[in-house]
């Protein structure tokens, strides 16, 4: 990204608690970006072209959503959501984290990793469906999924408060000096936020650039204390949104970047380095084999479906239009369910629901989480495993993975 160094002073604190070494006046250097509204651009044709296979492997994931496939898109609203959450280093397995969100949902007790992550997912869920729709994205957007974002957070203090200090990546705990990288000052980032939201804004370049460019820009001004990767990769779904492109489904990018931290890492440090082209390409490649991924999970879970309802059919054969057809259709949503959960789905009565569940537990569709009758929760059998392998950036093993790669060797 074209911008400039500046030197600064960190000050000489004597009542600082660090090593006496830390506590005298040194000069650092913080990196001030350009700004990104109207910043020349030449793709060439080679980056172009894998610019337009991303957009385009994205409009035909999206192609087929409509309203009766809506646990779908929370499926990859969700995954999406966990995987932002991994790169930060949060991990928890699919069905810890499944349970801890029955518990939640339940007002019981969750770890604190597992309510942070629970905590992104709802501020995905900001993100796309109500800055996406904004009439134009503006700085209180970025506040507003922030704060969701830290809710639950150890640090939830900061929660939609862009920060009012320097702060750094890498080096030690007491000054920016010899950090691996320092971020603009506190006193630049108003600006400069204004700046990415007028470009987000925009729409002369294609949308894959587009968000490419938005998320490094964000995560060198790096506004917030904490929770700007997260959010910042938020900022990716809420432009493939407003752009048309991404419309129902959001291709699980995190999954990707995850997968491959390092290059990711080092990606946005090139894009600090003017490295910009470099940083579009590999970003579109990941977009592009996130899109191929999410195609391939979509396909398996319908199919897992249709499997759930010849059990159910093969088990029970209840009427048509009976609660337990309308519990399969919203389990995509809900890899772990309960009654409660269950009759908010599905809008039926609580006691259509009950003979929902005990029918579809006779059919092996719900698996019984315990044997007591209180507080009950059921596995929706085999989507842990498939969502495993989703979050694991794998394609399934029975679907048509063909041209899922442009470059098997990068990201």
């Amino acid at each position: 990204m074209p911008g400039r160094h500046i030197e600064l002073t960190w000050p000489h604190d004597p009542i600082a608690y660090a090593p006496k070494k830390y506590l005298r006046a040194r000069r650092y250097r913080a990196f001030l970006p350009d700004a990104l509204v109207n910043m020349p651009l030449s793709l060439g044709a080679e980056v172009a072209g894998a610019v337009s296979e991303a957009e385009l492997s994205i409009r035909n994931l999206n192609a087929e959503a409509h309203p009766a496939l809506a646990p779908l898109a929370r499926l990859l609203l969700r995954t999406e959501s966990i995987a932002s959450s991994k790169v930060e280093g949060m991990q928890l397995g699919v069905r810890e984290l499944a349970r801890a969100e029955v518990r939640a949902a339940a007002g019981g007790k969750a770890s604190p990793t597992a309510l942070e992550i629970i905590a992104n997912i709802a501020a995905m869920d900001v993100a796309v469906h109500r800055a996406a729709a904004a009439h134009r994205f503006a700085v209180t957007d970025i506040i507003a999924i922030h704060r969701r974002l830290m809710a639950n957070a150890p640090d939830a203090h900061i929660a939609g408060r862009i920060r009012t200090r320097q702060n750094w990546i890498g080096g030690n705990d007491y000054t920016p000096c010899g950090a691996d990288f320092v971020p603009p000052p506190p006193d630049a980032v108003g600006a400069l936020l204004s700046d990415l939201c007028d470009a987000v804004n925009e729409e002369r370049l294609p949308p894959i650039v587009q968000a490419a460019l938005a998320h490094a820009q964000f995560e060198t001004i790096h506004p917030f204390d904490d929770g700007n990767g997260r959010a910042g990769r938020a900022l990716i779904h809420v432009i493939l949104r407003r752009r048309g492109i991404a419309p129902a489904y959001v291709p699980p990018i995190s999954v990707v970047l995850a997968s491959a931290r390092a290059q990711y890492v080092e990606g946005l440090m090139g894009f600090r380095d003017d490295r910009v082209i470099e940083w579009v390409d590999q970003f579109a490649e990941a977009a592009s084999r996130a899109a191929h991924l999410a195609n391939a999970y979509l396909t398996a879970v319908q199919e897992l479906t249709s499997r759930w309802r010849a059990q159910l059919a093969r088990a029970a054969a209840p009427r048509a239009g009976a609660a337990a057809w309308a519990l399969i259709d919203v389990l995509p949503a809900h890899p772990m369910i309960t009654a409660q959960v269950a009759a908010t789905a599905t809008r039926r009565a609580r006691a259509a629901v009950y003979q929902a569940l005990a029918e579809l537990q006779d059919a092996g569709v719900l698996l019984p989480m315990s044997q007591a009758r209180r507080n009950q929760s059921w596995e929706a059998a085999g989507l842990l495993d498939l969502l495993a392998g989703l979050e694991a950036n794998r394609f399934p093993v029975s679907a048509n993975t063909r041209g899922s790669r442009r470059r098997p060797d990068r990201m």
